[in-house]
């Protein structure tokens, strides 16, 4: 008998097994009552955030773009225009390899090397989740072989689109800009303006010109579709839909024939041409030569054509006629002989003796007229029609720098227009107060000789020149200068005239003797002499020549001795008729030399076709000759 077996305790063990069993049965019972209260929160407590959850689940919301408001010139003519086409586009975040799958769709729809190069563009460029064009403008043909294979590239689709053009190319380019592919800071422009809902879809932008400062206009209202649909993600039904309301078109003040005109007058000349009806301050015509092609930024630019534009001498993308800076020249003298009269400085009798020099009293520096021998004895009058240096040497020393500075500063130099276009510089109009700000420096007896005839410190742009020969033009009653002529309303209301900006209330005499003088510049004895002959109708003129580098005491500007960029520019500024003028302008051909040669032929042309409705006839043998003497 074996007397260590043990007894087994069996109601000690059946006393653990129920303690298990119930504590088993208790927490099986806790995670059931956590899994009912979960479900108590989710179905009752959370039933509408979940519903709602559902339903956006169900409803997918699919943005509209509104159609972009279209440009038309005053009398009708398209300058920016939709039309609709197909686009290849690529999500990247869908494809593994982006080579290979270029390599596919290449087989079936022609890519280029230049889309290449944009696609690379913008991949650096884009927003996330954006979907990129690889090809724009697909033929028929194209679109038919793509989508028959369509379910070989998930991350490659069709996308039916509304494309920019701009029909007049270079033309039309610094004043209408571009739009292009809204880029990642103008989303948060945007959002910081609240707009970004409006956006939404949306890939385009205004970029420069009118395209930019009427973008908030011409985009148009966004609209939306409710589409349900089903787990898959496919549209079953549309449930509701707001419609997209289209931009406003715009009416420009800009006759497109005559800016044609206006460029072609240019020929191989670089410069900036502005015309403006002084009666109200329309812009008829705004040239800045060489322009660009707009087209080339839509779907963005190629490297290659960016590189070409970017780098180029002649500087395309440079908007003359609003941001370039340059010296005055002698176009300063029509004003500078009102401020005379103005301050009584100088009475229209009151003459001097032109030796071909000025000095300064008390030094023996000589400041050169352009003419060496001078003009003799000259009057006010005088001063204008033959562009006198002397006599403005002479008539700055005595007014001095701070009441010439006060005088223009009527004018508008010194100051932006207040255009409609955004981008504008505001020049330079000098004085004591500037020069000890700006160098912390004196302002020199010297210095107010170069001001005298426009150089110097003075830096004016064509759109201003254009603005302040407008005041001139209509007796010192000023208008803003504008673009747009009307904003196509829903109503069709009349827009307001445009309203004065500022009457100076300069005396008739003060005028009649600057406007004769002004129509004596381009008669036999003016440095514009060829600019009105055989002209039926009076032009009233001024010639300026504007130096790009100093030329050393003594010495004579030769141009045939200098690069051409370093060739002096060419000024005229014009209205016409000179009694009672409908157009004012202003064109400057850079490193054109004299005015009178260069510049005056490109305004006449202008004005012929502005007033006659046609190209003026070549010029008499002996004018284009005649009118280089001078600047």
């Amino acid at each position: 008998m074996n007397h260590n077996v043990e007894l087994k305790d069996t109601q000690r063990e059946i006393y653990f097994f129920r303690l298990r069993l119930f504590l088993s049965m208790g927490f099986v019972g806790l995670l059931l009552l956590i899994l009912l209260l979960r479900f108590f929160y989710l179905q009752v407590m959370r039933s509408d955030y979940y519903e709602t959850m559902a339903e956006s689940n169900r409803i997918y919301v699919v943005p509209i773009v509104p159609n972009r408001g279209i440009i038309t010139d005053r009398y009708g003519q398209v300058l920016a225009r939709n039309f609709a086409g197909y686009t290849l586009e690529v999500t990247p975040e869908k494809i593994a390899d982006m080579e290979l799958e270029i390599a596919e769709i290449g087989k079936l729809v022609e890519i280029k090397p230049k889309d290449l190069r944009r696609f690379k563009k913008l991949m650096a460029e884009r927003r996330s989740l954006q979907t990129l064009p690889i090809r724009t403008r697909l033929t028929d043909a194209e679109v038919a072989r793509f989508a028959a294979q369509r379910y070989r590239f998930p991350g490659v689709e069709i996308k039916a689109r509304l494309f920019r053009e701009y029909p007049l190319t270079d033309v039309t380019s610094h004043l209408l800009g571009y739009i292009g592919r809204i880029n990642q800071q103008e989303i948060d422009v945007l959002d910081k303006a609240g707009l970004a809902e409006n956006y939404d879809g949306s890939d385009y932008i205004g970029k420069t010109g009118i395209e930019q400062s009427y973008e908030k206009e011409m985009h148009g209202q966004t609209g939306f579709e409710q589409v349900e649909v089903d787990a898959g993600g496919r549209a079953v039904r549309m449930v509701s839909r707001t419609s997209p309301q289209s931009g406003k078109n715009l009416t420009l003040t800009l006759d497109a024939k005559l800016q044609q005109v206006a460029v072609q007058a240019f020929g191989n000349f670089r410069g900036a041409l502005v015309a403006i009806d002084p009666s109200n301050g329309e812009v008829l015509a705004y040239v800045s030569k060489p322009g660009y092609d707009p087209n080339l930024f839509i779907d963005g630019i190629d490297s290659e054509s960016w590189d070409a534009l970017n780098n180029s001498p002649e500087v395309p993308l440079n908007n003359r006629a609003l941001r370039g800076q340059y010296p005055m020249g002698s176009t300063i003298k029509p004003f500078m002989a009102l401020a005379a009269q103005h301050y009584n400085v100088r009475s229209p009798t009151y003459s001097i003796n032109d030796p071909g020099y000025f000095t300064l009293p008390g030094s023996s520096h000589q400041y050169r007229d352009w003419k060496k021998d001078g003009h003799g004895r000259v009057d006010l009058f005088k001063s204008i029609v033959v562009s006198c240096d002397t006599y403005y040497y002479g008539l700055a020393t005595e007014m001095g720098i701070d009441r010439m500075h006060d005088y223009l500063d009527l004018f508008g130099f010194g100051k932006k227009t207040g255009i409609d276009m955004e981008g504008e510089v505001s020049g330079l109009l000098p004085s004591t107060e500037w020069k000890a700000k700006r160098y912390k420096q004196i302002w020199y007896p010297g210095d107010t000789v170069s001001a005298g005839i426009g150089q110097g410190y003075h830096l004016v742009t064509p759109l201003q020149l254009a603005f302040a020969t407008a005041t001139l033009a209509n007796d010192g009653v000023a208008y803003r200068p504008h673009l747009v002529k009307e904003i196509q309303h829903a109503a069709n209301e009349p827009q307001p005239a445009p309203q004065p900006l500022f009457d100076l209330h300069i005396p008739p005499e003060h005028l009649a003797l600057v406007k004769s003088a002004m129509v004596a510049v381009t008669q036999p004895g003016g440095t514009a002499v060829g600019a009105s002959m055989g002209a039926p109708y009076s032009i009233a003129g001024k010639t300026g020549t504007a130096q790009v580098v100093a030329i050393k005491q003594g010495e004579k500007y030769d141009a045939n001795k200098l690069s051409e960029f370093n060739r002096d520019h060419a000024w005229f500024i014009a209205f016409a008729p000179a009694d009672k003028p409908r157009i004012a302008l202003v064109v400057l051909a850079e490193n054109g030399g004299h005015g009178g040669s260069t510049a005056a032929p490109i305004a006449r042309k202008v004005l012929d076709y502005y007033l006659l409705g046609k190209m003026p006839p070549p010029l008499p043998a002996g004018a284009a000759k005649a009118a280089t003497q001078g600047d």
